[in-house]
């Protein structure tokens, strides 16, 4: 077990502390761009970013100020769609893109509903592996995985998520904010690999940021990405609706984040993501 002080003297400079079956090394974190899931950290007011996070995450903020509330409502979907998955009888979650931990997260919201529910987190920023294997390490029916939402059969063929999530029973599969990072044919092609991989019965939970709700300010907020090494892809909603071909779209299709199933007031809510929730029949 590495001691919290080599994590922490690490951090602050810039790496993180990994673990193998060959003991510990040190991975760079890039800190010198930004990168998405530290931007959204920021935004969710997480503790667990840098200098070009910030610097980023401000930029959006300046040309609208609304954009930490879009991240939060993101959140919130979350909770409902997990929630729905839950209570029609899922108790297997992959969450794509997961970020780093916040309140909310998925096991936190699927164990509410049924303790042994079983989580795998997948994330390609070696922060969200650290911190989330650090979080977790007392919870046997959750995991976190360094993976990446282009490579999916590379990452369904693993041990490491066959050892917790079974493929051949219902399993419903998160890709929340992390198709805008890719190209046309990746998103299309990701959706079909979870749509071929997963059995009946299975859930697809997607969130996407779109240009159609504040088309005056949205130029200028996907600057705010411009220095990563994915950059940002606004889709309309007929494309993201088009992600969900081969799915059943549950009621009410794809609609703003904070519209989908609401359950409060939403007259003062956002329009920077829309959100959709298939199941495979």
């Amino acid at each position: 077990m590495l001691h919290r002080a080599a994590h922490e003297r690490a951090w602050s400079k810039g790496e993180t502390v990994q673990q193998s079956e060959h003991g510990s090394y040190l991975t760079d974190l890039h800190t010198d761009r930004p990168h998405p899931a530290r931007i959204y950290d920021y935004w969710l007011g997480g503790k667990d970013n840098f200098a070009p996070d910030r610097q980023a995450a401000e930029h959006a903020i300046s040309a609208s100020a609304d954009i930490p509330a879009a991240a939060r409502e993101n959140r919130a979907f979350l909770r409902r769609a997990v929630q729905l998955a839950a209570q029609a009888g899922v108790r297997q979650f992959v969450d794509i893109g997961a970020g780093l931990p916040s309140p909310g997260n998925v096991h936190q919201v699927a164990q509410s509903i049924d303790p042994d529910a079983r989580v795998a987190y997948v994330d390609n920023d070696p922060i969200v592996l650290t911190h989330g294997r650090a979080l977790l390490a007392d919870n046997r029916t959750t995991t976190v995985l360094t993976g990446d939402v282009r490579e999916l059969d590379e990452l369904f063929e693993r041990p490491e998520l066959a050892a917790l999530i079974d493929l051949g029973q219902p399993v419903a599969v998160l890709l929340l904010a992390v198709l805008h990072f890719v190209t046309d044919e990746e998103a299309r092609e990701a959706v079909r690999r979870v749509r071929e991989r997963v059995a009946p019965g299975s859930y697809l939970l997607l969130s996407h940021s779109t240009h159609e709700g504040n088309p005056e300010r949205a130029a200028e907020v996907a600057k705010t990405w411009d220095k990563t090494t994915s950059g940002i892809r606004l889709r309309t909603r007929t494309q993201v609706a088009d992600l969900f071909d081969g799915w059943e779209l549950l009621e009410p299709g794809v609609d703003f984040v904070p519209l989908w199933r609401a359950e409060g007031p939403t007259e003062a809510s956002t329009r920077w993501m829309y959100a959709g929730v298939g199941r495979k029949s």
